[in-house]
């Protein structure tokens, strides 16, 4: 009996000890995903376990009343298919913020939608563009080599080809890739970065490139390059990296305000009546010239036409003489130069010259953006979550004020107070009595 419970016991172990050989490792057959081009559903449930599956994911947190996300949903799910197919393959995911609250806020997420792009787990903001042909090739900048290798001519242009026009392109002629490979890690979020190992003299001559080593700063979008020789000291590479991630002369556009997040120069401000207008085009062109050789300042431009509410924060009007030009700090402060208050179609390199000298020379009028700091802030992420909170106990205090009035309550055809309608309840038994009693539900 005792050999027969022996042998049972060790029948049960072994096949206990299969099962587990047998079984796959926890959370393996449950949590595979696919690369299968459709937009993944994550959760709290599988989140973790996505993000350590894939190398690059991008996840778009949203809210299902949000009309911004609705918009963007189609245009994600067109990429999808097409960022699963690339060289190195980008998942595209989504979260439901509003349902899945403690997840998003684990991540920061203040506003919908929010989208991260993680890499091998780190996660980084994304503000590219949302439609599904540029986002691919936005992607795809982040998953590109830090610095790439180019040996002959036709991968130079190969190269620039395939950067597109979103991204400031590096390109080192005769420079050895540890030179620039720290800082092309670095702002590898803001630009491409290359080395040219092999060249012929055409492709220097068609960047402007008259010796070597140098490195070369394309705006593909601006039509735009410069050229730097060195010396090529860390400090003084940086500084020429920074400064040439913005073209000589920036439109001012809401997605173009963000690229100066980060960039701490004042800018010269212009404000033309129409900057598409060709007379507008003579003036832009002294401008860039302007801007190559006062790189301690980024040089912008905006049409009133264009952007009416923006230029008005620095009272400009229908009424006013543009152009008109203005040092603005990027928030609530500008200067006005005392004598250039406009510019005329005049001689403009030397009004733009006697512009830059009276600033430099402090010949300016102080001014600040009425309630600018005040506007920000609401328009913060941040600061509409507080209004939202502000509106929240207020509605909940008038709830409660009203609730603790002593106004008649009506029961059937009599009116009755409602100490009166308490002792009716506790009195009655009668089931219609209680039924007339029961709070109305409000649909919110």
């Amino acid at each position: 009996m005792i050999r027969s419970s022996f042998s049972l016991f060790s029948l049960q172990l072994l096949l206990s000890f299969s099962l587990l050989l047998l079984s796959p490792p926890i959370g393996a057959s449950q949590n595979q995903f696919e690369l299968d081009g459709k937009v993944l559903e994550l959760d709290d449930s599988n989140f973790n376990a996505t993000i350590s599956n894939f190398n690059y994911i991008l996840v778009d947190f949203y809210a299902p009343w949000c009309g911004h996300c609705k918009r963007l949903a189609p245009e994600l799910a067109k990429a999808a298919p097409i960022l699963a197919g690339v060289k190195k393959p980008i998942v595209v995911a989504k979260v439901d913020a509003d349902k899945h609250r403690e997840l998003a806020s684990k991540h920061h997420i203040h506003g919908y939608p929010t989208l991260k792009i993680f890499m091998r787990g780190v996660p980084t903001d994304y503000y590219g563009p949302r439609k599904a042909d540029l986002l691919v090739r936005f992607l795809t900048k982040f998953v590109a080599l830090d610095v790439a290798v180019l040996d002959s001519d036709s991968a130079i242009r190969d190269f620039v080809e395939a950067a597109g026009s979103n991204f400031p392109i590096f390109i080192g002629f005769g420079l050895n890739e540890s030179i620039i490979l720290d800082l092309a890690v670095k702002y590898k979020k803001k630009a491409w970065f290359s080395v040219a190992k092999d060249f012929s003299d055409d492709i220097m001559t068609v960047y402007d490139v008259n010796k070597v080593p140098a490195l070369a700063a394309i705006h593909p979008a601006y039509s735009e390059h410069s050229i730097f020789y060195g010396p090529f000291e860390e400090k003084l590479l940086e500084d020429y990296i920074k400064q040439s991630l913005l073209p000589l002369i920036l439109p001012i556009s809401q997605y173009s305000l963000k690229s100066l997040k980060d960039d701490h120069r004042k800018v010269v401000l212009t404000i033309l009546e129409d900057e598409t207008e060709e007379r507008s085009k003579g003036l832009l062109k002294v401008l860039k010239t302007a801007a190559s050789v006062n790189s301690d300042l980024i040089f912008g431009y905006v049409g009133f036409k264009q952007w009416e509410e923006f230029t008005k924060s620095f009272e400009v009007s229908k009424k006013s003489e543009l152009p008109k030009m203005f040092v603005w700090d990027g928030n609530g402060d500008y200067y006005s130069v005392i004598g250039s208050e406009s510019i005329d179609e005049t001689d403009l390199g030397s009004q733009v010259s006697r512009f830059l000298k009276g600033y430099r020379d402090g010949s300016v009028i102080h001014k600040r953006i009425e309630g600018a700091t005040f506007i920000g802030f609401i328009r913060s992420q941040l600061g509409l979550k507080l209004v939202f909170v502000l509106i929240l106990v207020v509605v909940v205090v008038v709830v409660i004020v009203t609730m603790n009035k002593e106004e008649p309550l009506t029961v059937g055809t009599r009116t009755r107070t409602r100490e009166q309608v308490q002792e009716v309840t506790k009195s009655s038994s009668l089931p219609e009595t209680r039924e007339l009693l029961r709070p109305t539900v409000k649909e919110d």
